[in-house]
């Protein structure tokens, strides 16, 4: 989540002198809505661990970055507090300058925790390693975010010129060595290139060797894109030690199922108020959270994935080989899943007998003999519900009731009041131009309002109530021109074509 705009605008709203009596506003239209705070110390956990005054900061820009996170803190804690109070909801935030190192401090203090890196991030004058690389260089290479499992294969197999073993056990996880990223930095010729050519390959994007060491430095320019309105997929899974009958799978497939419909209700249900008449497909939940509130599907999963991994069978001298490789068979999402009416145990039981539990068989047909290490149940190809929201943006206009409902503030900026205003005595129309040109204050106000969406500025002139806009009159002779046509040859009038016929048949008549 990118809050740049909002720590920004209330970096020039602090005062020093009352830090700890600070309010964070989160609207610039509305100083009124937002939150106290005390701005004397960064909230929550931070790294290094360490306390400083912000009064004392210098005002270099490590001191400017302290100030901006310390608000940047403040706001991921109401944030979470906010998401605790109204739904129920733990999470854990990491607030940094970036995506990379945001994730990365974020998992220092889970659950329910925060924590904040602090600057100096970088080299300083003694050429020691800032905070941002020390932290970097003592994760292993495959906790990196943006360097996936076979990515991180590829990279310890070179420093360590040999293929890494992996830990024992039948929990697939990391391997018994651990290669951390300063060893990958710091090792003898590496580079870009190096690393572009380790790396490339059918499926890697171009220029691969420069990202990858860009993260192994702690840069990530990458931009923090937009929340989508509705996921691609919603997936659940986990990992078993083992997993190989059918009585054990049944319920761990409740399990999965459950989880997957309480998240297609928290990410693709919103609420209806009780005066919205926009829609009809709206149903009251009868469990939950959201118990008693009116509720309506903003999108809909068309499919249901199930995916497993089956663990190969144990060689003739009884090592177990590792593998990765996932199977997986998908179908009809079945409609029942969308009732509203009835709890989530009722619709999982029932999903798992009439949906997954086929599934299942269609991808292991012998009845025994399967090992599985991972399930994964998904709901996929979600496509936008009838009277969802793009839909009911689309068409708010169109429905008779919602347009009456807001025609006073749509026509409010264009409704004119008829009041008798009286003239203003040896005004001066040329100088009252100019004055109000000259305005510093009223060009600004031209600009902020005058904003077209492409993003150009025009620049609206302001005149006297008495005064008019001369190029937007006609001129002299140039309406008449638009009218001209051919002329009569008795009288030579002139007319458009249109009239000529009835103009002759007057003169016929011996008019």
């Amino acid at each position: 989540m990118d809050v740049t705009e909002m720590v920004e605008f209330n970096t020039h709203l602090i005062n020093d002198d009352s830090r700890k009596n600070s309010f964070f506003v989160l609207s610039a239209d509305n100083n009124t809505e937002g939150f106290q705070f005390d701005g004397s110390s960064i909230c929550d956990n931070s790294y290094p661990r360490a306390v400083v005054d912000p009064t004392a900061l210098p005002t270099t820009d490590d001191g400017v970055l302290y100030s901006r996170l310390l608000l940047g803190s403040h706001l991921a804690n109401y944030l979470r507090q906010s998401l605790l109070r109204e739904y129920g909801f733990t999470c854990t935030v990491g607030i940094s300058t970036s995506k990379l190192l945001a994730k990365l401090v974020g998992n220092m203090n889970k659950p329910d925790g925060q924590t904040t890196l602090v600057p100096p991030y970088y080299l300083d004058l003694e050429d020691k390693p800032g905070e941002a690389g020390a932290f970097i260089d003592s994760h292993d290479i495959g906790r990196i975010p943006g360097i996936g499992f076979k990515l991180a294969q590829k990279i310890r197999k070179h420093v360590l010129d040999r293929p890494a073993d992996f830990d024992q056990g039948l929990i697939y996880g990391g391997t018994r060595e651990s290669v951390t990223v300063e060893q990958v930095r710091c090792f003898p010729g590496m580079s870009p290139q190096v690393l572009e050519a380790m790396l490339s390959g059918p499926g890697c994007p171009q220029g691969i060797g420069t990202r990858i060491w860009g993260l192994l430095n702690g840069v990530d320019d990458s931009e923090v894109a937009f929340a989508r309105d509705i996921p691609r997929q919603i997936s659940l899974e986990d990992s078993y030690l083992r997993l190989d009958t059918l009585d054990q799978i049944e319920k761990e497939l409740f399990m999965l199922a459950k989880s997957l419909i309480k998240r297609l209700h928290l990410d693709l249900l919103e609420d209806v108020e009780e005066n919205d008449e926009s829609t009809s497909s709206v149903s009251i939940e009868p469990t939950g959270i959201f118990v008693g509130r009116r509720r309506r599907w903003v999108a809909h999963p068309r499919r249901l994935r199930l995916s497993t991994r089956p663990r190969p069978r144990p060689t003739a001298d009884g090592a177990q080989t590792r593998s990765f490789t996932r199977i997986s068979r998908s179908a009809p999402m079945p409609n029942f899943v969308f009732r509203l009416h009835e709890t989530v145990e009722v619709l999982a039981k029932r999903l798992v007998i009439e949906a997954l539990l086929p599934l299942f068989r269609k991808l292991h047909p012998e009845k025994s003999g399967w090992n599985l290490s991972l399930v994964n149940v998904a709901a996929t190809d979600l496509v936008e519900a009838a009277g969802g929201r793009r839909e009911q943006a689309a068409q708010a206009d169109r429905h008779i009731g919602i347009m009456f409902k807001r025609q006073e503030s749509v026509l409010r900026e264009w409704k004119i009041d008829d009041t008798d205003i009286p003239p203003d005595e040896g005004l001066d129309t040329e100088s009252a131009e100019i004055d109000m040109k000259d305005d510093d204050t009223v060009g600004d106000e031209a600009v902020t309002l005058a904003t077209t969406n492409d993003g150009q500025d025009e620049i609206m002139a302001y005149t006297q109530d008495n005064t008019t806009d001369q190029s937007n009159e006609w001129q002299d002779g140039e309406y008449d021109d638009n009218l001209t046509g051919p002329a009569c040859k008795d009288c030579g009038a002139t007319m458009p074509a249109f009239a000529m016929a009835a103009h002759e048949r007057f003169h016929s008549l011996g008019a």
